[in-house]
């Protein structure tokens, strides 16, 4: 026991490094670590958003029904919703990188066992409920862990653009995670649903084995300074109060008591219904809406998840530029999502379709990516793992799965929709309705949060103008 804690435990040194060394080695040393992370994620995403991609394939091969699939995919929502924040608690204050590498190994195994019990041709719904709820409770963490570590490693006045870069990672495997899985499953299973699923897990077996030694989880673990000391930032007076603090203490005083966090995980939550609701149907609706080949259904993901690359680098750069205004920008981002909507609900050509989700997957990435950057902004970095994570639970628990289970019961032919209050939504259609609702709810939150921004930067601007005259 003693063996597995040590293995994951931050191995501090007394620095000992010059710190012109350190600042000459640290972007070798900094994108060591960056590599784990990226790679760890993205492959989350392929033994992810293979489902998705998978799901045309499962209805036609196995008679699934879409609200069973949306109950599967609710069963992901629902444990990787709590696993955010119990493994997030968990591995706040341990080695991130390490852990991260060893869940994407667990979880691809729980997807080979899925893709094997598919391979004999029946409709075991229970088991993959089981086994797929089981690997997004394993993947739950990947997220935070990545913002701890980047956090560990990386200035606050530049972290906005790298975390930006880091959020590539999982639209580089999410667009890739279609194509990877229906060339695996023509190529070696002949077309069977089965092979979407045992080739992307292998992949990400082998990448989750190779990246668990690379790389340190934080500067200090080299013998050298912490980030702020190395770009002779301020550390945060806050920082100093934490180190006689336990755990819980950190996380009661900075989280579950911070207002802003709380609105942020809320604003979350709209914001995973717009995002979920157009990514995990897309491949859906073209086929039975708009009728078209399988081909380009899948590919629908990919134009979607290259929109999000280049939200990913664009909006996360920006906020650095504006000092750290995460939300007005986050904000901004959702008032041009409404507009690209209308191109997804009203195209029907594939190339319309196309241009309208590569333009939304750019937009809506900008508050997801915002919003846990801004919660790394409002938490000590001893509560970043735990803070993002609260906000990835309410995200998944509310978010993803109304995504997923609510707006499969409104689009699938077979139910009878649901109704809110006196008003019946049912159709495809009506899930638009959906759309603009969460958006007009997720604008007015961030605009809430954008107000604590600025009064955060103006006082930390003030207190750096009175110590520059001191």
């Amino acid at each position: 026991m003693n063996k597995v804690v040590d293995f994951f435990s931050i191995q501090k040194k007394q620095a000992s490094v010059p710190i012109e060394q350190q600042r000459k080695d640290w972007a070798k040393e900094f994108f060591k670590a960056f590599f784990v992370v990226f790679m760890a994620y993205a492959c989350m995403y392929l033994i992810r958003n293979n489902f998705k991609s998978a799901q045309p394939l499962l209805k036609s091969q196995l008679g699934f029904t879409t609200t069973e699939l949306g109950y599967i995919g609710f069963g992901f929502s629902l444990t990787y919703a709590l696993g955010k924040t119990i493994l997030g608690y968990i591995i706040d204050g341990r080695n991130s990188k390490r852990a991260i590498s060893v869940l994407l190994s667990m979880s691809a195994t729980m997807v080979l066992i899925i893709g094997i019990i598919l391979l004999m041709g029946k409709k075991p719904t229970g088991a993959i409920l089981f086994l797929w709820g089981l690997s997004g409770f394993l993947q739950a963490p990947g997220g935070p862990s990545s913002y701890s570590t980047i956090s560990r490693w990386t200035p606050s006045k530049k972290r906005g653009r790298y975390l930006g870069f880091w959020n590539m990672s999982h639209n580089i495997g999410g667009g890739l995670a279609g194509i990877l899985a229906l060339a695996g499953a023509n190529i070696f299973f002949h077309g069977n649903a089965a092979g979407m699923f045992i080739v992307p897990a292998l992949v990400a077996l082998i990448v989750g084995i190779a990246i668990l030694f690379i790389g340190k989880d934080e500067p200090q673990e080299l013998g050298w300074n912490s980030a702020p000391e190395i770009f002779d930032e301020p550390e945060d007076k806050e920082v100093k109060k934490l180190d006689g603090m336990s755990k819980f203490e950190v996380l009661k005083k900075y989280v579950i008591t911070n207002p802003w966090i709380w609105t942020l995980c809320v604003a979350n939550v709209f914001v995973y219904i717009v995002r979920i609701g157009i990514d995990n149907w897309a491949p859906l609706y073209v086929t039975e809406k708009l009728h078209f080949p399988m081909g380009a259904a899948v590919n629908t993901i990919f134009y979607f998840e290259m929109g999000a690359l280049l939200g990913s680098l664009t909006w996360g750069y920006v906020s650095d530029v504006l000092k750290g205004r995460r939300s007005i920008v986050a904000v901004f981002c959702l008032m041009l999502t409404s507009v690209a909507v209308l191109g997804y609900r009203y195209g029907t050509s594939v190339t319309m379709i196309n241009i309208s989700l590569f333009c939304l997957g750019a937009l809506i990435f900008g508050p997801q990516l915002l919003i846990g950057v801004s919660l790394a902004d409002f938490a000590p970095k001893k509560a970043i793992a735990v803070a993002n994570g609260l906000s990835g639970t309410f995200g998944y628990l509310f978010g993803d799965s109304t995504a997923k289970v609510a707006l499969a019961k409104i689009a699938d032919p077979k139910s009878s929709g649901i109704n809110i209050g006196s008003v019946h939504l049912h159709g495809w259609n009506d899930v638009f309705v959906i759309f603009y609702g969460a958006l007009i709810i997720g604008v007015c939150l961030l605009l809430i949060v954008a107000y604590g921004e600025e009064k955060k930067i103006r006082r930390k601007k003030l207190l750096d103008q009175e110590e520059n005259a001191a």
